[in-house]
């Protein structure tokens, strides 16, 4: 694995983009109301997230790997957290 100059960009934009994630996860798991968290926006992430790890690991993208690794990770905590959240407050009346 080499590391040049450039690739800071890429970190940069990494760190910025799992902050916003993680903040967003964060702000959605202390919603009152889990109807506005899309189960499809879960599914959809997952999946292109999986096609872009395999691609950048293809095209030998070490940033991109990791990035949409983390990015993936962040789907699944999501959901994790969406569908607890959706059983704890149980069907509606």
């Amino acid at each position: 694995m080499t590391f040049e100059p450039v690739d800071l960009l890429g970190w940069a934009a990494t760190i910025v983009l799992i902050a916003t994630l993680a903040r967003q996860i964060h702000k959605q798991h202390q919603a009152d109301s889990v109807e506005a968290v899309s189960t499809w926006l879960f599914v959809g992430q997952i999946t292109a997230s999986v096609l872009f790890i395999a691609y950048s690991a293809l095209v030998g993208s070490t940033v991109f790997v990791v990035t949409n690794s983390l990015i993936l990770i962040t789907a699944i905590t999501g959901q994790v957290l969406a569908v607890r959240r959706r059983r704890n407050v149980g069907p509606r009346r």
